[in-house]
């Protein structure tokens, strides 16, 4: 999951499952579910601090969900590659690789599924959640409204590093993975090779414009989810950004600005797709 798919994620979560009480919590018997838990010891010691607490609150720090009860205690979710969470009910069975169920005093559960099992899940106090060291070092929150285009530059101007790597770095830029590295640089009309401290002000201005834009498009169609399916919502039902994309997994395909062929190239072990007029 990208940003766009971990927000419509804390979305989701905010209005289905804040206000509801945790009657039971089960750590599933599979070998990778202790490998979700890591920070706990044993599955009780998890499952004990959720039980009986209700949501209070779903926030997002990065691509870290920090869920909120009413205990004090905060449930904090990292998805990793392959984690999502999936509503649903006793009468339905648990999908392959469900990890973690926390079922509602209301009625319902919710899933954690993760067939890669890199994501994780564990429980703090508000005093820990200041000493974990994942969260001190999440970078820049593009949809913060309290990020502005002059401390962009001024952050952009402090690394001399090429656009998409940099773009994709988690300590610089929380929440851009491949797709939309590559369809912020086509929004802003730069390559993915500039250097970050070669952009004049006004193609900082674009690509500033451009990160906006393209994250709050893609909430907007509720995320991307392409033809592996390994990315739907709560509610299992997948995005649409991807049939809005103007370049990522395009190769040779027009451009839908200018009609030249997409090209992709590598770039550190991913392939950056873009437009060779359109992009400079």
């Amino acid at each position: 999951m990208e940003l766009p798919e971990v927000e419509v994620m804390r979305r989701d979560l905010e209005k289905d499952v804040v206000g509801r009480k945790i009657a039971a919590a089960e750590v599933r018997p599979a070998r990778n579910a202790m490998r979700i838990i890591r920070r706990h010891a044993r599955r009780k010691e998890f499952t004990d601090r959720l039980v009986g607490h209700r949501f209070t609150k779903a926030e997002r720090r990065g691509k870290y969900i920090l869920l909120h009860m009413d205990g004090g205690d905060v449930l904090v979710v990292h998805f990793g590659m392959s984690g999502r969470f999936l509503r649903g009910t006793k009468r339905q069975p648990l999908p392959p690789h469900t990890h973690v169920v926390i079922e509602f005093q209301q009625g319902g559960d919710l899933r954690y599924i993760d067939p890669r099992a890199f994501g994780e899940l564990f429980v703090t106090t508000p005093d820990e959640l200041g000493k974990v060291k994942e969260l001190q070092h999440v970078g820049i929150d593009p949809l913060d409204h309290v990020f502005t285009w002059q401390q962009f530059a001024a952050a952009l101007a402090q690394r001399a590093a090429k656009l998409k790597p940099l773009l994709m770095d988690q300590t610089f830029i929380s929440g851009l993975g491949n797709i939309y590295s590559d369809e912020v640089l086509f929004a802003a009309g730069l390559r993915h090779d500039r250097l970050s401290n070669t952009l004049s002000s006004q193609e900082v201005r674009r690509l500033y414009r451009a990160l906006q834009e393209v994250l709050q498009e893609a909430i907007r169609h509720r995320g991307t989810t392409l033809e592996d399916e390994a990315y739907v919502d709560l509610f299992g039902k997948p995005g649409e950004f991807q049939h809005e994309l103007k370049v990522y997994g395009r190769a040779g395909q027009p451009c839908r600005r200018c009609r030249a062929p997409i090209e992709a190239v590598k770039v550190s072990g991913r392939f950056a797709y873009f437009c060779p007029q359109c992009q400079s």
